[in-house]
């Protein structure tokens, strides 16, 4: 078996202007070399954009540290396209068409899954000062429609000035326990539960992402937690992802209530899930 972990210029070893948290593609790349090599599998790094690949001398591609790809998302989504005409593409070209456009959580609403009260903005800059009455809230978040890493995001308060956001926009009530407690990520491999951890934010901010000062915690969740964001999961459209993270925070009503379903590029942690790679391994040798 030969595998394409699709990566982004910025993440690749030896980059120039390597991005701060590209040790997170080391980490991933040793999970999985680890756990395939052994078995005879071999596993190649390469950028998502590289015109000189021949996609098709490998087995499946899976899309990895493509964290450049909300800058340039239709080139994105054409380029995958090419790339899934050539070899099998992890995850499938229609489920990345889906999830990459953060509008997919209307659609997991609609089936009943518990989210974040959200407020779609096409004019962001013209409609921001009303999104606080609209979600009787003082404290907001501004997010990117199409975006990941908390790349273009706002925390406003009521009365502060309105930056400018060029992108459509999506606004959210700021929920505390993100500062109290951290983002719940769960991870499923094939449909399967296989390890979670707490993301928490570095004292005085709120994102939890690495590159902001962010840490992660191996926790061992409730069997209902788990079963929250199984729910998650089963309410994606057509085929079972091969990866899956689930981004929860918990409501004030001490419910998981749905942040993000990662199905794109999630970094899937490693480094708390010792077995990940097996887990690939196996899930990728049973749909090839």
């Amino acid at each position: 078996m030969k595998v394409a972990y699709l990566a982004s210029q910025k993440t690749l070893p030896n980059a120039s202007g390597r991005r701060s948290d590209a040790y997170e593609h080391d980490a991933m790349m040793q999970c999985l070399r680890s756990a395939f090599e052994p078995k005879g599998a071999h596993v190649d790094d390469i950028a998502w954009d590289d015109p000189d690949t021949d996609w098709q001398a490998y087995d499946a591609a899976i899309i990895g540290t493509a964290w450049d790809y909300w800058d340039r998302h239709e080139d994105f989504l054409q380029t995958l396209q090419k790339i899934a005409s050539a070899t099998h593409l992890l995850n499938p070209i229609t489920m990345v068409r889906w999830n990459s456009h953060k509008s997919y959580l209307r659609d997991l609403g609609a089936m009943g899954v518990s989210l974040i009260p959200t407020l779609w903005l096409d004019d962001a800059n013209a409609e921001a000062t009303a999104v606080f009455d609209r979600l009787n809230t003082d404290d907001v978040v501004f997010k990117r429609q199409v975006g990941a890493s908390a790349d273009g995001q706002h925390r406003l308060h009521r009365g502060q000035p309105i930056p400018a956001m060029p992108e459509p926009m999506m606004t959210q009530p700021f929920l505390r326990s993100i500062q109290s407690e951290g983002e719940f990520s769960f991870i499923f491999i094939d449909g399967v539960f296989s390890h979670a951890l707490m993301k928490r934010a570095a004292d005085g901010d709120y994102r939890i992402q690495s590159e902001y000062g962010g840490t992660e915690t191996v926790i061992v969740p409730s069997p209902e937690d788990i079963a929250t964001a199984q729910n998650v999961l089963s309410a994606t459209p057509d085929e079972t992802p091969l990866y899956a993270r689930v981004d929860m925070l918990r409501g004030e009503a001490g419910d998981l209530l749905l942040m993000e379903l990662e199905l794109v590029e999630p970094y899937l942690y490693p480094l708390q899930g010792p077995e990940l790679g097996d887990r690939l391994y196996a899930a990728l040798q049973r749909r090839l």
